[in-house]
């Protein structure tokens, strides 16, 4: 898949995340910030990394901005950012189904 608009998911609430993605520039360009980016950053990154690997997303420009977000709950926001950029709202597979 590739990037076409800009897009987020998610929102700056406690317990979430808020992710935007945009085309990138031939790479996964990561940033995050985060209160707990000491203790957690390695896993909320890994996290991103894997939702993306598996919706098939390596040029992309990501931001999250995490305020303690569960990693079921940051898959799902970069699944939604990635989904909203590509226009696609339908056969949308939620639910685990993205492999």
């Amino acid at each position: 898949m590739e990037i076409k608009k800009p897009a987020m998911a998610g929102t700056l609430e406690s317990s979430d995340c808020q992710v935007m993605v945009e085309a990138g520039n031939g790479q996964i360009d990561f940033s995050l910030e985060s209160s707990v980016i000491n203790q957690y950053g390695n896993k909320i990154r890994d996290v991103v990394y894997d939702t993306l690997d598996r919706l098939g997303i390596t040029d992309v420009r990501i931001a999250v901005i995490d305020k303690g977000a569960l990693d079921c709950t940051i898959k799902a926001r970069v699944e939604g950012a990635v989904y909203r950029s590509l226009n696609q709202t339908e056969h949308i597979p939620w639910g685990g189904a993205v492999r």
